[in-house]
């Protein structure tokens, strides 16, 4: 299959190009890095982005950033960026993109488990969270040409567990070979609407 991951620099997102890249070919997509860049906060780079590299078996997004703040604390525009940034912008490659989909074709997403199990400072990530599961949810049984959409939920992997611990506090350390394996379920299975858990 020829696979685009978004987001392809970040800790996930070579987790998922690695496996992936074992059976399929992967193009690489970041911000300011890999073989293509876009911004999925704007749609004419995306649309950019997707008429360049033409069609494609699968999309696969594991970009998308939150702002941590207490909920006393956090600010309209901080709650904005999250819903603009990792919510939107992932909304925004499924609309540019479903037209460079082949048939029986699928897009995974990212959210994450803070909405399930929070942690102080983290209503911003919970809220874009949950969100992106109603997203997938709904917009999974209007996809045109059987083309599939999951979503899936990666725990705080090992190889992040340094940078992001103390603020993930309770949550432990998952391999990142099973976060990987939750991305290729979701790629090379069947399932659509639902969200992978990958911890």
């Amino acid at each position: 299959m020829k696979i685009v991951v978004i987001g392809a620099s970040g800790d996930i997102g070579r987790t998922v190009c690695t496996e992936l890249s074992k059976r399929h070919e992967v193009i690489r997509v970041c911000r300011s890095s890999g073989d293509y860049q876009t911004d999925m906060t704007d749609m004419a780079s995306l649309e950019k982005l997707f008429n360049t590299i033409g069609e494609v078996d699968a999309i696969v997004v594991t970009a998308g950033s939150v702002k941590f703040a207490k909920l006393q604390e956090i600010s309209q525009a901080e709650f904005m960026y999250a819903l603009s940034d990792k919510v939107m912008g992932q909304v925004n490659v499924v609309l540019a993109g479903m037209s460079y989909v082949r048939d029986g074709g699928s897009f995974t997403l990212t959210n994450g488990l803070l909405d399930q199990h929070p942690v102080p400072n983290g209503v911003g990530a919970a809220t874009a969270n949950a969100a992106l599961s109603g997203f997938a949810t709904a917009a999974a049984i209007e996809m045109p040409r059987n083309i599939r959409l999951n979503v899936v939920s990666p725990g705080l992997m090992d190889i992040s567990y340094e940078r992001y611990g103390k603020t993930l506090k309770g949550h432990e350390p998952v391999s990142s070979k099973i976060v990987a394996a939750a991305y290729a379920k979701s790629v090379e299975g069947s399932a659509s609407g639902q969200r992978i858990i990958g911890e």
